[in-house]
Parts: structure tokens; sequence; C-alpha cells
């Protein structure tokens, strides 16, 4: 039976609705994990350290699709919710119009400007030709991406996360496909390039079969057509998915300020490792973003209806049920550490060790994530942007940033690793204070 946003959610349906959105995102996860493996074991280390130096960046730029994806669906629920559906048609049209539009406008600044901003982020050498390589390869396919990006939250609102579920499978499937062909077999110098090519082509599939989807006659409760320009909407879109932009932007310029400080306690050894956790870290992060997606537009539906009971009972069932898989997280992580760190640099017994040494540090962290993501992800729902936003800018540009500068000094490069949980368990506290001073306002 399919499961609609205006239902009543137990446990059990809550998980089912949203697991195709967390496994959505797991996929997504594992394979760019895999196009990191490939990369590190038949390209080498430095075309692996160029890959994750420009990484951030990259999303940087692609954060665009979050932001409409997140933002403009939790306008169009909450539309549905009230019983406007044109209305929330005519929404979801302009957002993924406006949104692609941006995308190849940022996308063109990004290719010609990547040589500086790489330099920037301290790439010098081979390790910027490399960056260089790789950024403008995957920049070409990078509106389709941001398509991607907003149609993940769009299939949900749409009632059908199963789909979006198969077409990211569809985009990873690619991309692992023709990361097996061209860095195995291509020389070695084209390597990387070759890596560059299957991210850019998933990326393809990722955009372009949603959007033939939602323009063509189909099942769900959302179509693309004709639209107006609506500035307010527009706005209103974007400061509901501010949260989610500024999350995106800012753990990106974080990033690259992590690698900023590696290279500056352990040259690109430490850029490698940080990559590595970075790669594990979003499956397992990935569980709590998935989860976020799946559940905002029923909590964003449930408030458009008014009915404060049952988003209420959402927000307990969802807290209890972060808690339970962080911690579950936490105890894998620290048995994976060392058989996911072989997967990577097993070559490599020094980098092995500090990358073991680093994510059992920055493992910790699981249990405490979960929160802050939904937390920021709730209040979006909510169409409270402004709170959603702060959340964010506070978990990542300022606790984020003050810790990675200021621990280092202390306790070296396990500060930058120990940073990452000082700035959650900060992120925790402060997402919590704003649940109990919204309670009244909101009902729960």
């Amino acid at each position: 039976m399919t499961i609609q946003l205006s239902d009543r959610f137990t446990y059990g349906k809550l998980i089912r609705f949203t697991l195709p959105s967390i496994a959505m995102m797991i996929f997504t996860s594992i394979y760019s994990v895999i196009d990191g493996f490939f990369v590190s074991n038949f390209a080498g280390k430095v075309a692996f350290s160029a890959v994750n130096l420009v990484m951030p960046f990259l999303m940087i730029v692609a954060t665009v699709g979050f932001m409409f994806g997140t933002g403009g669906t939790a306008l169009v629920a909450n539309t549905f919710g009230a019983g406007n559906k044109e209305k929330a048609n005519r929404y979801f049209s302009l957002f993924v119009y406006v949104a692609f539009v941006l995308g190849v406008l940022f996308a063109l600044a990004g290719f010609v400007w990547i040589r500086p901003i790489a330099a920037l982020l301290g790439a010098k050498g081979e390790l910027l030709e490399h960056s260089i390589i790789y950024g403008r390869i995957t920049l070409v396919t990078l509106p389709f991406f941001v398509l991607q990006l907003v149609f993940q939250s769009f299939f949900v609102a749409a009632e059908k996360p199963k789909l979006g579920l198969l077409v990211t499978a569809a985009a990873g499937v690619t991309n692992m496909v023709l990361d097996a062909v061209l860095v195995m077999l291509l020389p070695l110098e084209h390597k990387l390039a070759g890596a560059a090519m299957a991210t850019a082509f998933s990326q393809l599939i990722g955009g372009v079969i949603p959007l033939v989807y939602f323009r063509r006659k189909n099942s769900s409760i959302l179509r693309l057509g004709k639209t107006t320009f609506d500035g307010k909407a527009i706005l209103k879109a974007c400061t509901n998915g501010s949260s989610e932009f500024m999350s995106n932007v800012s753990m990106s310029i974080v990033g690259m300020l992590y690698n900023i400080q590696l290279l500056k306690f352990a040259g690109e050894n430490g850029v490698a490792a940080y990559g590595v956790m970075m790669y594990v870290s979003m499956i397992f992060s990935a569980t709590f973003i998935g989860y976020t997606i799946g559940s905002a537009p029923v909590i964003a539906y449930h408030d458009g209806a008014g009915n404060h009971d049952e988003r209420k009972s959402l927000l307990n069932k969802s807290l209890r049920l972060l808690g339970v898989s962080g911690l579950v997280m936490v105890i894998a992580a620290q048995l994976l550490a060392v058989p996911l760190a072989h997967i990577f640099v097993g070559y490599d017994s020094k980098l092995m060790e500090m990358t073991v040494s680093g994510f059992r540090i920055f493992a910790i962290a699981f249990p405490l994530m979960g929160f802050a993501i939904f937390g920021s992800g709730f209040f979006t729902a909510l169409n409270d942007g402004l709170t959603s936003a702060l959340i964010s800018f506070l978990r990542t540009m300022v606790f984020q940033v003050s810790a990675v500068l200021l621990l280092p000094i202390l306790w070296g490069i396990d500060g930058i690793w120990i940073s990452i949980v000082a700035a959650e368990l900060m992120a925790v506290v402060f997402t919590a204070v704003f649940l109990i001073r919204k309670r009244n306002q909101y009902h729960f």
C-alpha cells in the first residue's frame, strides 16, 4: 500500500517511508567512496589528494540544488497540505527551472576560475594540475548534478521516494562501471581524467532521468509544466533552504580549511587521510541526511494542514530513532576503522596508521551529528528558514571553524580530528535550546 503524506505515522510506517531516501543518500555516498577507491589505488596518492582538495569547491557550486530541493519541497508540501495542488505544481516547476539556470551560471564561473581557486587552497605543481583536470571535467555536467540534488527532495514530496532511489542507483552504477573501465584501463596519466568523466556521466544520468519523468504525464502528484516568475516564492524557498545551502557551503569551506591545516601539519598524507574519513563518514552521515530528506515533506504537509499532534509525534519519534542509530554507528565505526582504512590506503603503512587513528577520534561525533542535521531540517520543514539557517551556521561556520583553528594549537594533528567532535557537541546543545524555545510557537 502506498504511504501518503497525509497518513498518520507509526514507527514502522515512518521507517518504511524514509528508508528509500536513506538508501538513496547511502548509495550516493557509496559510489562517491568507490570513486575515491579507484583514484587512490590506481591513480595514486597525489591524484587522490587533488580530488579531495577540489571537491569542497565543487560542492559549493552544486549546493544551490540542496537549497531549492529542501527549501522548495517544504513550500510545495505545505501548499499541498493547505489543499492547493495547482499552485504547488507551479512552485515545483519554478524551483526546478531556476535551480538549473543558476547551476549553468555557477558551473561556467567555476570552469573559468578553477586554477586560482585550487592555488588558493594550497595546491602547487602536480597537485594543482590534477585539481584543475578533475574540476573542469566534472564542472561540464554539474548543472545536471544540481538537478539531481533538487529532485532527491521532490521525489519524496511527489510520494515517489522509491523512484528517487532508483534514479540515484542508476547514476551510481554508471559511475562505478565507468570508474572500473576508465580508471583501470587508461594509462596512468589519464586515470584521473577517467574518474572525472565517470563522475560527469553519472551526474548527467542523475539529472536527466527525473527531468524527463516529471516533464511527461506521470503517476505522481507533481509534474513540470508552465509557470510564472514569482520572486516571493523564490525568496521563500531560498530562505527555507538557506540552512541546507549554508550548511553545505560552510561544510565545504570548513573542508578547505581542514585541508589547509592538514597540509601545514601533515602534508599530502594528512589531506589523503582526511579524504578517507570524509568518504567513509559520508556513508554514516547519509543515514541522518536521508532520514531528514524523507521525513521533512511529511512534517511540512502536516504543518500546512494544521495537524499539530501528528507533527509533535513525528518530532518525538524522530529523536528516538536518531539516538539509537547514532549509538549503533559509533560502535560500528570503531570496529571497522582498520578494514575501511585498508581499502583506501593499505599500500602506505604510515598513511594508514594516521587514517585509523584520526577516524577513531572523528567517529565519536556520529551520535551527535544526527540531532543537529535533523534539527535544522525540522525547522526547514516548518518554513522557519531563519532558525534552521542559524543552527547550520553555528554548527559549521562558528563551531567547526573555531575548533579547527584553535585545537591543533593544543594537540597538533589530533586536535584537527577532535575539532569535529567538539563542534557537533555544541551544535546539539544549541539545537536543543531552539527546540525548547520554539515549542510553544509550534505546539510541540
